[in-house]
C-alpha cells in the first residue's frame, strides 16, 4: 500500500488543461498573449485548474499522513524490539543455566556411577516398604532431569522464534527508515509543483499587464525550484544505486582483502630461517602449555605476535538477514559462523551465548568484537582481521558514514577504543 502511494505521487505531474500552457524562456510572450483570450472563459477554466490544485494538495497531504504512519510504527517497532531483546535475554540465561546444571549432574554420575549407587540403595532397603519408596524416589529425580531436558528444549525452540520476530521488527524499522527518506524527496517535489500550480492560477486571474508581468516572474522562479527538486530527488535516487553497488563491491574486496592477508602470512611464516623456526617452535611448545594450563577458562587462548596472525576465515555464501550497509550485515557476510537473527549489535552476545559460541576479553584474530553502548545505544560490530598485543585492525561497515566493508581505522590501541569485548567461534 505505502509503495502504491508513493508510486501514484511520483508519476502524477500537473496539468492545467486549457488553463495551463507549457513555459519555456522561448515563449513567455505568446503564452501571455494568449492568456488574453482565455480571461473571457476564466470561470470554468478557473474551476479545473482549481481541481488541479486540490488534487496536489491531496497528494501532499497523503504523503504527510503516510510519513507520520511510519514514525509511529518505526517507535512501536523498536518499543517490541527492545522488549523480545530482555525476553532473549533471559531465556539465554536460563539455557547457559541449565547447561552448567546439567554438566555437573554428568560429571558427578561419571566420578560416581550413578547406575551402581541407585542398585546400592535398592539392595540396602531394611524392608519392601523402605525399597518401594526408595524406587520413588529415583523415579522423581530421573522424571526432574527428565523435565529440565524439556524445558531446555522449549527455552531453546522459543529464543529461536523471538529472534526471527525481533530481526524482522528491526528490518520492518530499516524499510520504513528507507520509505521516508524517498517519501521526503517526493514531499519536496510535489510542494514545489503545488506552488507552480497556485502561481498559475492566480496568473490566469491576473487582468493588468503589470500583474502578469510579476506573476510570470514567480512563476519562473517556482518552475526553476521545482525543476532542483526534482533533480535533487534524481541525484537521491541515484546515489542510492551508487552505494547499493558499492556495498556488493565492497563485500568481495575486503573477502579478497582478508584473503591475501592470510596468504602473505602463511608464505611469511614458512620462509624462516632455522634459527627462527627454532624459535617458532618454541614459542609454539610454550602456547601449547599456555593453552593446555587455561583449557578450563571460556575465552581461547591466542598467540599474538608482531605481525599479522592467520587464521582460516569462512566467507558467507548463505542467506543474510540483516540490513544491508549495516554492521551486523558486515560482519556476517565476513564470518558465515555468525547465526542469522541475532538482532542489533548489542544483543548479539546472548544470542551468540545461546548458540554456543564464547564471549570473552581477548582479542583473537577471526573473532568478533563488539562495542555494546557504540551506535547510538544500537551497539557495534567489527570482524577481527590481525592481533599484535593489544593493537589490532578490523574490518567493519557503517563506521564514520561508510555503509560498505572497510580498513576504516587501520591499526588501533583495543584497550583505548571503549567498553568491548569478543564473540569467539
Amino acid at each position: 500500500m505505502k509503495k502504491r502511494i508513493l508510486s501514484a505521487v511520483l508519476v502524477s505531474g500537473v496539468t492545467l488543461g486549457t488553463v495551463a500552457t507549457q513555459v519555456s524562456a522561448d515563449d513567455f510572450d505568446s503564452q501571455i498573449s494568449a492568456k488574453d483570450a482565455v480571461i473571457s472563459n476564466l470561470t470554468a477554466d478557473q474551476a479545473a485548474a482549481q481541481a488541479q490544485v486540490s488534487s496536489i494538495q491531496t497528494q501532499v497531504s497523503s504523503l504527510e499522513d503516510q510519513q507520520a504512519e511510519l514514525e509511529a510504527e518505526n517507535a512501536k517497532l523498536e518499543a517490541e524490539s527492545q522488549k523480545l531483546n530482555e525476553e532473549i535475554q533471559a531465556l539465554s540465561s536460563k539455557i547457559v543455566a541449565r547447561n552448567d546444571s546439567l554438566k555437573k549432574q554428568a560429571r558427578s554420575a561419571q566420578k560416581s556411577g550413578t547406575a551402581t549407587s541407585y542398585i546400592n540403595t535398592l539392595l540396602n532397603s531394611k524392608s519392601v516398604s523402605d525399597a518401594i519408596n526408595r524406587v520413588v524416589a529415583i523415579r522423581e529425580v530421573v522424571s526432574a532431569n527428565e523435565k529440565m531436558l524439556a524445558q531446555q528444549k522449549a527455552d531453546k525452540a522459543s529464543i529461536e522464534e523471538k529472534q526471527a520476530e525481533n530481526q524482522k521488527a528491526i528490518n520492518t524499522v530499516a524499510e520504513n527508515s528507507a520509505i521516508l527518506a524517498d517519501n521526503k524527496a517526493a514531499l519536496t517535489t510535489k510542494q514545489a509543483e503545488l506552488q507552480v500550480a497556485q502561481l498559475e492560477l492566480a496568473s490566469q486571474l491576473a487582468t493588468a499587464e503589470e500583474e502578469r508581468a510579476n506573476l510570470v516572474s514567480q512563476k519562473a522562479a517556482a518552475e526553476e525550484a521545482a525543476r532542483q527538486a526534482a533533480a535533487a530527488e534524481a541525484a537521491a535516487k541515484a546515489q542510492a544505486e551508487a552505494e547499493a553497488k558499492a556495498q556488493a563491491e565492497s563485500v568481495a574486496a575486503a573477502q579478497a582483502a582478508v584473503q591475501a592477508q592470510e596468504t602473505v602470512t602463511t608464505e611469511t611464516t614458512t620462509v624462516q630461517t632455522p634459527s627462527v623456526q627454532a624459535e617458532s617452535s618454541a614459542q609454539a611448545n610454550t602456547s601449547s602449555t599456555q593453552s593446555t594450563a587455561s583449557s578450563t577458562t571460556s575465552s581461547p587462548t591466542v598467540t599474538q605476535s608482531t605481525t599479522t596472525a592467520a587464521t582460516t576465515v569462512s566467507y558467507s555464501t548463505s542467506g543474510n538477514t540483516y540490513p544491508v550497509g549495516q554492521c551486523t550485515w558486515g560482519v556476517k557476510s565476513l564470518a558465515s559462523w555468525v547465526g542469522n537473527n541475532w538482532g542489533n549489535a548489542n544483543q548479539w552476545g546472548a544470542s551468540a551465548v545461546a548458540a554456543g559460541h564464547s564471549t570473552g576479553s581477548t582479542p583473537a584474530v577471526g573473532a568478533v568484537i563488539v562495542w555494546p553502548y557504540d551506535g547510538g545505544g544500537y551497539g557495534h560490530v567489527a570482524y577481527v582481521t590481525s592481533v599484535s598485543g593489544s593493537n589490532i585492525t578490523v574490518m567493519e561497515s557503517n563506521y564514520a558514514g561508510n555503509m560498505s566493508i572497510g580498513n576504516y581505522r587501520g591499526t588501533f590501541n583495543v584497550n583505548s577504543s571503549g567498553s568491548h569485548y569478543f564473540i569467539y567461534q
